[in-house]
């Protein structure tokens, strides 16, 4: 019984120490759930995502850079402040710790998910996925965390970077990685940053 206590009191003090969402966020958190853990298939995670990335992309629906037919309308009515404390609000919540896995670790590998994630391809000029994505796609910086990202949102980002549909990346970087990959490798590199949890 005292267990159950004070597990209930974590919790309660762990979901106090988060801010309360700001009323711009509701609309967001109707799709992304109200901690931005994401709901399949509606909206992918954005807690674990920096505050400065979620802002850029909230930007780049706005401007038609980035073209999503449900969130260019909804990235629209947040304006000024509002996509800020958006950001602010999603980046704030935790995500499931991974253990990282640096490149490296391995001299050869097996797998050829793993070896298009943490060596590359460099026969057709693939870096590593953890290049700029972090050790185990953890993110850093302006690179979006992959790890534990739902397999059908990074399926459908990679197809979106392919069809021109996606843009805004630093020199067009992400699509030219993307175009270089068949549909297997899409379908094994999302399911393999989705199991990352």
């Amino acid at each position: 019984m005292k267990r159950g206590l004070k597990t209930c009191a974590l919790l309660v003090l762990s979901a106090s120490s988060y801010a309360a969402m700001p009323p711009s966020a509701a609309l967001c958190g109707s799709c992304h759930g109200p901690q931005g853990q994401g709901i399949e298939p509606l909206g992918p995670r954005l807690a674990g995502l920096s505050a400065d990335y979620i802002a850029k992309q909230i930007k780049l629906f706005q401007t038609g850079k980035r073209q999503n037919a449900t969130m260019q309308p909804m990235s629209m009515t947040l304006q000024g402040d509002a996509v800020y404390a958006v950001a602010d609000y999603f980046s704030s919540f935790d995500v499931p710790i991974v253990t990282p896995h640096l490149r490296g670790e391995k001299a050869v590998y097996e797998n050829p998910t793993e070896q298009l994630v943490y060596q590359g391809d460099w026969q057709r000029v693939i870096p590593a996925c953890v290049t700029c994505h972090g050790p185990s796609g953890l993110g850093v910086g302006e690179f979006p965390r992959l790890a534990g990202q739902q397999a059908s949102y990074i399926k459908n980002q990679l197809i979106a970077w392919q069809k021109d549909s996606r843009s805004g990346d630093q020199d067009g970087v992400m699509g030219t990685i993307a175009d270089k990959l068949t549909s297997a490798e899409i379908d094994a590199l999302s399911k393999y940053f989705a199991e990352l949890k």
